[in-house]
């Protein structure tokens, strides 16, 4: 099996990510919250302080490793709930069909139509600022795709001889389901959970921007960001850090989306051989 360009510097890209949020507490030289220094606030780069330091006098450098787990942690685990109400929608809808197949759609299209940072923001407001509102937030708002492809996909398979022998064996409709079917979907699948990690991470750092994400004086990309708009002039590196963490991760997210798809598509294989 080859690997394409954008599958391997997708992988590099997250697999740096990953391993920095993995080994922030070996690889951060001070602590992300309570090693700041007003005596060292607005620091350039150096050799003790890699990244500068901010308005607190606390490293970038760490905050921006610690940062890596907050972002890894929205990404996943929001992906995996808006895949398991996609799957579980868009397979369910195709499979039985009839009324509950028209619910599924509708709801899919008023998903669709609403703005997902527009819906995040309802729920924060409702739920409040802080990691597990943000989860459910986000968790919510981006499954309408997913539903969409695992519903397609569905329809193709359902009539097939080896899900309709299922059937005369007298499989249930939930095993048939999860254990015929769900396994031949799982490729389109992962490819949309993982650019939607990329979606995730990006909606997180816009809502800790925003302050209704993680709250400070905990590290995230976003609230990073948010701090250092005051220093944009005097310290750019307040800003230049957390920015290119955010597009790395979210670019490094896409790409191996990317090279997922042309992996485990037959037709884009064929397309480029």
């Amino acid at each position: 099996m080859r690997f394409g360009f954008s599958f391997m510097l997708g992988a590099t890209l997250t697999g740096l990510v990953i391993l920095g949020g993995l080994l922030a507490p070996w690889l951060a030289h001070f602590d992300p919250v309570l090693d700041a220094d007003l005596m060292n606030a607005e620091l350039p780069p150096d050799w003790t302080y890699w990244f500068g330091t901010d308005a607190q006098g606390r490293d970038v450098y760490s905050r921006i490793l610690y940062g890596a787990q907050i972002s890894l942690t929205v990404g996943i685990v929001s992906q995996l709930i808006n895949t398991a109400i996609g799957v579980t929608l868009g397979m369910s809808g195709a499979y039985w069909g009839g009324w509950w197949d028209d619910l599924v759609n509708g709801l899919t299209n008023v998903m669709l139509a609403i703005p997902s940072l527009i819906f995040a923001l309802a729920v924060m407001a409702v739920l409040g600022p802080g990691l597990i509102s943000l989860l459910i937030a986000l968790g919510l708002t981006n499954w309408s795709w997913t539903c969409r492809i695992a519903r397609s996909s569905t329809l193709s398979l359902k009539s097939l001889g080896y899900v309709q022998a299922a059937q005369t064996l007298g499989y249930g409709d939930t095993r048939i389901m999860f254990t015929q079917i769900l396994p031949n979907i799982m490729g389109p699948v992962l490819v949309m959970a993982t650019l939607g990690m990329g979606s995730a991470v990006l909606s997180e750092a816009a809502l800790s921007f925003l302050g209704l994400g993680i709250q400070p004086p905990f590290p995230s990309w976003g609230s990073m960001l948010t701090d250092a708009r005051q220093l944009i002039q005097l310290a750019p590196w307040t800003a230049i850090f957390p920015g290119l963490a955010i597009f790395l991760a979210v670019l490094g997210f896409n790409l191996l989306g990317d090279g997922l798809r042309d992996i485990l598509d037959p037709h884009m294989r064929a397309r480029k051989s």
